[in-house]
């Protein structure tokens, strides 16, 4: 029986978590294969040893493959890092009929790509922000209605052609093609958001090990996104250089005592840990701890508002901030977040998974499960577009020729 399978493999600076999941007759998704895996050779989303990343990401492949009990052919893969920027284009076209029809859709959306892009970057995602028939505005889907003029609102993605080649090298080191890339903050917030929150108007702030990513909506689309270079680990850097410590007795201890608020702390509280220099373990108070956590936490949601004043957004995200990520974790950053930026916050994980998910609820994860949720979405909407194409199964890892197509005509990602 032909089983349609979806692969993800989310590279992040702290972890590579390759994940695969099959489609329930519901539509769900079932995890059958997980495998995560300590990052290395990355540093702020970005390759800077492709040997060591290579490594790391065969072995998350490796573990997932053994978990699923199949061959991984091919995935989609995580993209964060300070080389991603985005703008806003329109498109145009004349529609050839009364209907608009996909082809239509499909036209418009190349008018709107066709803009100046740098010879050293490549465009990532093209994302519809509306439509506009005849110069009625507010349209989110056009297909099937009567107009004679198209226009487009899109939201582009573009990249280091030469970040993304490397990362391709990284994960085709490993025999797997890469089927696309998916920008981090995209693929957490199919992950966390609700549609209600979509609609009102939401920002997701993922905050991982080496960046923080956040993606704008309003009115159920992308009208904003942006990488931001600075996230869990200068946490921890200030804590080994403030505390003087190793690097991982500071991650330790960070994930053990840390808070994001002084006040809400025992005073006087203290623990035991070694430090640079010291025979024996030392005291070191929890409030000093804090005392250096919660400014960069302040800092990194600083720059966040800042990002939002400055495309004029503040004002229109009515259902507030969605946290996710590693570093949300951490104890009072609701709190925190809420005081900096002035609006709601929520932290969010991945919603209900079935299967193998007894790590895949938390915040940490919650890209590595929008991947496969985004790709499920894209796989869908090509199905509509063209019923007749060969699904993925078990015993065949391949999507198909025109799945494949499709798909990369939709990532953009880097052909093998």
């Amino acid at each position: 029986m032909n089983v349609n399978l979806y692969t993800g493999i989310d590279v992040g600076t702290t972890k590579i978590c390759t994940l695969v999941a099959q489609e329930l007759e519901d539509g769900s998704l079932q995890i059958i294969g997980v495998g995560i895996e300590p990052s290395r050779g990355m540093k702020r989303g970005v390759v800077v040893n492709v040997e060591e990343a290579a490594r790391a990401i065969a072995a998350s492949v490796d573990k997932a493959q053994r978990t699923a009990g199949y061959e991984i052919a091919s995935a989609v893969v995580s993209l964060a890092g300070a080389q991603v920027s985005s703008i806003n284009s329109r498109g145009v076209v004349g529609v050839a009929g009364e209907i608009i029809a996909a082809e239509d859709v499909a036209r418009a959306s190349e008018a709107a790509r066709a803009i100046a892009v740098p010879y050293d970057r490549q465009i990532v995602h093209v994302l519809p922000r509306g439509f506009v028939v005849d110069g009625q505005e507010g349209i989110r889907n056009p297909v099937g209605m009567h107009g004679f003029r198209l226009e487009m609102e899109t939201h582009i993605i573009t990249a280091s052609s030469t970040a993304l080649r490397n990362l391709a090298q990284c994960v085709q080191i490993c025999g797997v093609e890469v089927e696309g890339f998916v920008l981090n903050p995209i693929a957490s917030a199919d992950a966390v958001l609700r549609e209600t929150e979509r609609d009102m108007g939401v920002g997701v702030v993922d905050i991982g090990g080496g960046t923080t990513d956040l993606a704008l909506y309003h009115e159920g689309t992308v009208s904003h996104t942006a990488v931001l270079p600075v996230g869990g680990n200068h946490v921890t850097a200030d804590i080994a250089h403030g505390l003087r410590m190793p690097a991982e007795v500071a991650e330790s201890i960070k994930l053990a005592h840390g808070h994001t608020l002084g006040s809400e702390i025992t005073p006087g509280e203290s623990f035991m840990v070694r430090l640079f220099g010291e025979e024996a373990p030392a005291q070191v108070l929890r409030s000093d701890l804090v005392s250096i956590i919660q400014p960069r936490m302040e800092e990194i949601f600083s720059m966040v508002a800042q990002e939002i004043e400055r495309v004029g957004m503040m004002n229109y995200l009515p259902a507030g901030i969605v946290l996710t990520g590693g570093a949300s974790l951490l104890p009072g950053v609701r709190m925190l977040a809420s005081q900096t930026l002035g609006l709601p916050v929520r932290v969010a994980g991945p919603g209900e998974l079935k299967g193998l998910v007894d790590q895949l609820n938390s915040p940490a994860y919650a890209t590595s499960v929008g991947l496969l949720i985004w790709l499920q979405k894209e796989v869908q909407g090509m199905a509509s577009a063209r019923p007749a194409h060969k699904p993925r199964t078990r015993e065949g890892t391949d999507v198909g020729k025109k799945v494949q197509d499709f798909i990369k005509t939709i990532l953009k990602g880097m052909a093998p």
